[in-house]
């Protein structure tokens, strides 16, 4: 029992990234991220209008450092909020992250998840930064995934190209969560 427990140990270590991994095991990362970590930044308070406007002002919602923004119930207290908001981002990490964007009528796109999650890519800040998105789209796949869209896999116009560019916020968030701020309605 007790080599078991050491064995079991040693292997979660390792999956960890913890200890001496196998010379012939390849090497795993979970969950999977993509490598694309956008050198730019979108302003929070343009962020946080949107959603005001998309949720038409009677939502709250807390904003992670890189955008992402989780929807919250009615009536949470601040604890609340935020260990929801944590679980939020952890749950979409956790698992596949599938993303459906949908372009707003201000010309922004929002990239929503399975969860209550989600991410505006702001239609000026992509545009001025047209070369990065362009160039450093297909890093925002993570290891081994591929999306199918109507143009075939992997292969994306420049709306997929951007909701991309909100999940690799999304991401980043998740991965070092970081609350800039609780906002509320009303």
């Amino acid at each position: 029992m007790i080599m078991v427990r050491r064995s079991f140990i040693a292997d979660l270590a390792g999956a960890l990234g913890f200890g001496e991994a196998e010379a012939d095991a390849p090497a795993k990362h979970f969950p999977p991220v993509p490598k694309w970590r956008p050198s730019f930044a979108q302003p929070l308070d343009q962020v946080a209008g949107c959603i005001c406007y998309y949720t038409n002002g009677k939502r709250d919602f807390v904003i992670f450092a890189h955008g992402t923004c989780v929807i919250l119930d009615d009536d949470l207290s601040d604890a609340e909020a935020t260990a929801f908001a944590l679980k939020t981002l952890a749950d979409i990490l956790a698992f596949h992250p599938d993303m459906n964007p949908a372009p707003m009528d201000d010309g922004n796109i929002l990239v929503r998840y399975n969860h209550p999650a989600v991410n505006v890519v702001l239609d000026a800040v992509a545009k001025s930064h047209w070369s990065e998105i362009e160039t450093m789209h297909l890093e925002g796949l993570a290891q081994s995934e591929v999306l199918m869209t109507p143009l075939g896999p992997n292969m994306f116009d420049d709306f997929g190209k951007q909701a991309l560019l909100g999940r690799a916020y999304m991401f980043m968030d998740a991965q070092h969560p970081d609350i800039k701020t609780i906002r509320r309605h009303g």
